[in-house]
């Protein structure tokens, strides 16, 4: 279920900065940066704080329960957003979805929790984040194809393979449920008093050792949703892949559709989109996680989410330093490593902090550093690249350099304005991006990206020497 969930979210989610940020003439919601920000800011405060509630409903409701529910509601924010091509229909189904997703993962997570124990958890969290990166491996593959025809088809397209749980819903079978039936059982007897949900979250979240996790942590997934969210504009703007397209097909590219479906290419078979290129990630954890998995379960979780987020820091910089596209690649590969060190021991980690029967609660709470970093991320992530990196905004100032009139230059579309001066200055759109790239300071939102993952790092290891010490 968690696979067909990931399989339909991230058909929509790694394409949806281009999709906000194409020109209108192309389908797209031709928005700026800072406006793009705006979304993402709501969407991640909506996904990462609706689970701090809703792990514990999980926990007192059921897990299927919240499963069914969770996935009418999806639907129904992808529809919105095929339905609805304008910001506030955009900003409206990003909210719904948001929403379904927070309710969807304390309930699939703390199955896993329960049906584990310490001695297997490494691996059972190392296979889950393979099996669920499957989901992530195909979703933005299939959108790469579908955008290319419309972009309402990405939307219907996920709506559809998520109404796809409703089937494996009838297989599921939750663990403890007896239990937690005579738990629910005595607390309406009377036999039992159970404080309110709220108290009994806010009492848990005040533990130092919940509050410096948030704190730290957030650093990782603010840059790992800069990554999704902000490097797909970077590799649209700057990385030529066709040069990647030669090395391994020819000058001529592929008409092979296996090959062209699988690398996320466009349909003539000469380049990498955008899509396809941050896809390495997923093919990556979905190759390998087990293997990191095996490896990291001798290495105490703070320690290799330590190393993890110094990895994704360091591939981060290596990003903002050039834009060649076999270096982007060597990049991905690095940030992978580092995420799967990361993101699978931090689920272990809070799983193992966590009472008997807060298992959920807890994991619900592991969004709560999702939502700070993501939350930060989504605003400041599209402003910098807005100011520093965008081929747009950049290509606005050399107009304006030209002579060309500042009301001349404000009426071009978003997302035309490369295309215009190409036409200006006719160069070839190749050599003008070379140029642009060399005059401007393109790395400069990377640096400082990747700055706040490198506090980070050092900060979970601090962090992990401290809470081994309160174990002994």
């Amino acid at each position: 279920m968690e696979m067909v969930e990931r399989l339909a979210y991230y058909g929509v989610r790694q394409v949806s900065s281009l999709y906000a940020t194409d020109a209108a003439s192309n389908g797209g919601l031709g928005l700026v940066g800072a406006d793009v920000g705006i979304i993402f800011l709501f969407w991640a405060l909506m996904q990462s704080f609706v689970p701090v509630l809703t792990g514990g409903i999980s926990d007192r409701v059921g897990y299927k329960e919240t499963i069914f529910a969770s996935t009418v509601i999806k639907i129904l924010g992808y529809l919105l957003m095929a339905w609805f091509p304008t910001f506030w229909g955009f900003m409206a189904g990003a909210l719904v979805l948001a929403f379904g997703t927070g309710i969807f993962k304390p309930g699939i997570q703390a199955t896993i929790v329960k049906a584990t124990s310490r001695e297997n958890s490494s691996m059972a969290w190392g296979i889950f984040y393979q099996t669920v990166n499957i989901g992530g491996f195909i979703g933005p593959l299939l959108a790469a194809q579908l955008r290319q025809l419309q972009w309402s088809h990405v939307f219907y397209a996920c709506a559809a393979i998520i109404s796809l749980n409703f089937l494996l819903l009838l297989t599921y079978k939750e663990q403890d449920r007896d239990e937690r039936l005579a738990h629910r059982a005595k607390v309406k007897s009377g036999e039992i008093q159970e404080v309110s949900l709220w108290q009994d979250s806010l009492a848990e979240l005040l533990r130092p050792i919940l509050i410096w996790y948030m704190v730290l942590f957030s650093g990782f997934w603010f840059m790992l949703m800069a990554f999704w969210d902000v490097a797909p504009l970077y590799f649209r703007d700057w990385v030529d892949t066709s040069v990647m397209i030669q090395h391994l097909f020819g000058a001529d590219g592929t008409s092979n559709p296996v090959w062209i479906f699988l690398l996320g290419m466009t349909q003539d078979g000469q380049r990498i989109q955008p899509e396809g290129l941050v896809n390495i990630n997923a093919m990556m954890i979905m190759l390998f996680c087990f293997i990191v998995a095996g490896w990291s379960a001798v290495i105490r979780a703070t320690n290799s989410m330590a190393i993890g987020t110094f990895l994704a820091a360091a591939a981060l910089l290596l990003i903002g330093g050039f834009n060649y596209v076999w270096i982007m690649v060597l990049a991905i590969v690095c940030f992978s490593i580092g995420e799967m060190l990361s993101s699978p021991k931090s689920y272990e980690f809070m799983g193992n902090i966590a009472p008997a029967q807060k298992k959920a609660m807890y994991l619900g709470f592991s969004q709560l550093p999702l939502g700070i970093g993501w939350s930060l991320e989504g605003f400041f992530g599209q402003y910098l690249y807005g100011e520093f990196g965008s081929k747009d905004t950049m290509s606005r100032h050399v107009l304006l350099d030209l002579g060309m009139p500042a009301t001349d230059v404000a009426a071009v579309p978003v997302g035309e304005a490369f295309q215009k001066l190409v036409e200006v200055s006719g160069r070839n759109a190749d050599a003008l991006t070379n140029q642009l790239y060399a005059a401007n300071n393109v790395g400069v939102a990377w640096y400082l990206i990747g700055a706040v993952g490198l506090v980070a790092a050092a900060g979970l290891y601090a962090y992990g020497r401290w809470t081994y010490q309160l174990k002994e």
